[in-house]
């Protein structure tokens, strides 16, 4: 699957917010297995593809990444800044 920066980083956002939400889900339904199975799925698919916008594009987050020389964390655009932001279908500014 041939993603860009901007897919690619869709992808995670939405697989992160799965995983918060079936965490908490899961906080009080520890014995469903089959959120803990889609729990674990997102998980790993998160972890790939981060390790893949990494790999490409440079770290998502200055911890939990590992950086070439010189620092890379310092580079941009961060994931969070305006020009590097998309808009949302529908939404206006």
């Amino acid at each position: 699957m041939d993603m860009n920066r901007d897919e690619l980083l869709k992808q995670i956002m939405a697989l992160d917010f799965t995983i918060v939400d079936l965490n908490l889900y899961l906080n009080t339904h520890p014995y469903d297995q089959n959120a803990l199975m889609r729990y674990n799925a997102a998980v790993m698919q998160s972890r790939m593809l981060k390790n893949q916008y990494e790999s490409l594009y440079g770290p998502l987050t200055a911890y939990h990444s590992t950086s070439c020389y010189p620092w890379q964390w310092i580079n941009n655009p961060w994931p969070w800044s305006y020009e590097f932001n998309f808009e949302l279908a529908g939404e206006e500014c």
